[in-house]
């Protein structure tokens, strides 16, 4: 408070006036070298978490198509026995004739 005094005596308001608009200045440079360095931290925040993102991602879509290949084998597989067993649904009921023809002639 004394050095606003003193340089109030020495150059009157207008060096007040001068002397807290540099001190302004001073403040909000100060706070502008804050505010980028926070914003450097979040964009650098933001890349990573961009790049985890896209692993993920990566991983999920592989995890994804193994699956649906999975699927179309346990697919094809049960179509194959569904096959097998109408296959031995027409192998029985052609023995089961042959049975009944047996049996119809003695």
């Amino acid at each position: 408070m004394t050095e606003m005094i003193e340089i109030y005596g020495k150059t009157g308001a207008t060096g007040v006036i001068v002397a807290l608009f540099i001190y302004m200045i001073m403040n909000l440079i100060g706070s502008q070298k804050d505010q980028t360095e926070d914003i450097d931290s979040m964009r650098q925040h933001a890349a990573k978490m961009d790049t985890k993102i896209d692993n993920m991602q990566s991983i999920l879509l592989k995890m994804l198509d193994r699956w649906n290949k999975s699927d179309d084998s346990s697919l094809r597989h049960r179509e194959t026995i569904v096959a097998e067993l109408h296959d031995l649904s027409d192998v029985m009921m052609e023995v089961k004739g042959a049975v009944s023809r047996i049996n119809g002639r003695n």
